[in-house]
């Protein structure tokens, strides 16, 4: 039997780890698409600095965001699947406990 570590299985962990990895690609992704289409609309110092503002906010909330510490993964999780960045089919295999916990605080 694989070791559980904070409530969590290895197998569950392996789970987690791929869908938050998934999820936060996809947030880099939009990211990278709101970058390039700012980019390109660039005429002045004054947008430059605009773009440079934002992408210091987004570094922020992402290095916020995305947490991979067990104990608080549940509420990650939700936030996740309520901003569409995580589908709950993309977290089968954990406890069903677990995945009633995410669907419930993702609609709130």
């Amino acid at each position: 039997m694989g070791t559980v570590v904070a409530g969590w299985t290895e197998l569950e962990q392996q789970i987690a780890r791929r869908a938050f990895d998934q999820a936060h690609a996809r947030a880099v992704a939009g990211i990278i698409r709101a970058v390039q289409a700012h980019a390109s609309r660039i005429e002045c110092a004054e947008e430059c600095w605009k773009l440079h503002d934002f992408l210091s906010i987004q570094r922020h909330e992402i290095e916020g965001r995305f947490d991979f510490r067990l104990p608080g993964l549940l509420f990650v999780f939700a936030s996740l699947v309520k901003d569409g960045l995580l589908q709950m089919e993309e977290l089968e295999g954990l406890d069903r406990e677990k995945l009633n916990k995410i669907a419930a605080m993702s609609r709130l």
